[in-house]
């Protein structure tokens, strides 16, 4: 499953992009940068594998959005239909995800914007699309998902489509491997995970959630962490 035999924590994972960037000196954008590009060639090969063209791409308003946007992007550039549909006012996305959302305008592709269940529900039923991937919620978030997360992740589920999560899939703890609530948890079929597989996949019943899990490197090794 993974390039190395780390798993991390929530706040582990918090503490080596702590490292990669004041210590290091490794620019955020560029990390997300890394993460965005690595998963894009995962999924074109994942793609090109079961024989689709359509993506969307449903992205929240932090970094787990801006990864999606940096995927979007690649895919855009391999000549790939590529929708995204951003959960959320643009406005509260900030920082490197800001960037590269303002990048994906000026490249022609505006996402769709879904701020509550109702226009979540009509983006998400817009057009058919052969995959979906999930950049909703990172290993940060703690607690079950809100809406207009909490309908997307049933639209998804519900649409029969396979998903392929970010790092994590929306509604899964970090460091447990439990949903957060119930059945509120994205089902994917394969996880991209970041650096190293998360503590919480560990738990045997996590696979249900997760699907198959590689390992995504962003340019910084678990091992700059002295635990």
């Amino acid at each position: 499953m993974a390039k190395n035999d780390r798993w991390l924590s929530r706040e582990q994972v918090r503490r080596l992009d702590q490292i990669a960037i004041e210590q290091l000196g490794i620019p955020g954008i560029v990390l997300m940068e890394n993460a965005g590009k690595e998963a894009a060639e995962h999924i074109h090969n994942w793609l090109s594998q079961h024989d689709g063209r359509s993506i969307c791409i449903v992205a929240g308003t932090g970094n787990n959005g801006g990864d999606g946007f940096v995927v979007a992007r690649h895919l855009l550039n391999r000549n790939y239909e590529v929708f995204v549909n951003l959960l959320g006012d643009p406005q509260k996305v900030s920082g490197d995800a800001a960037v590269n959302l303002n990048i994906l305008g000026k490249m022609g592709l505006q996402p769709t914007v879904a701020s509550d269940p109702q226009t979540v529900e009509a983006a998400l039923q817009q057009r058919p699309r052969d995959l979906y991937v999930d950049a909703v919620l990172g290993t940060g978030a703690v607690g079950p998902p809100r809406e207009p997360a909490a309908n997307a992740i049933r639209m998804i589920n519900r649409s029969g489509k396979p998903v392929i999560a970010l790092d994590i899939p929306s509604g899964l703890d970090c460091d447990s491997g439990n949903p957060f609530d119930g059945e509120l948890v994205i089902r994917a079929a394969l996880t991209l995970t970041f650096v190293a597989a998360k503590q919480g996949y560990r738990r045997s019943e996590s696979v249900d959630y997760t699907g198959k899990v590689e390992v995504c490197s962003i340019g910084i090794d678990p091992y700059f962490l002295n635990d």
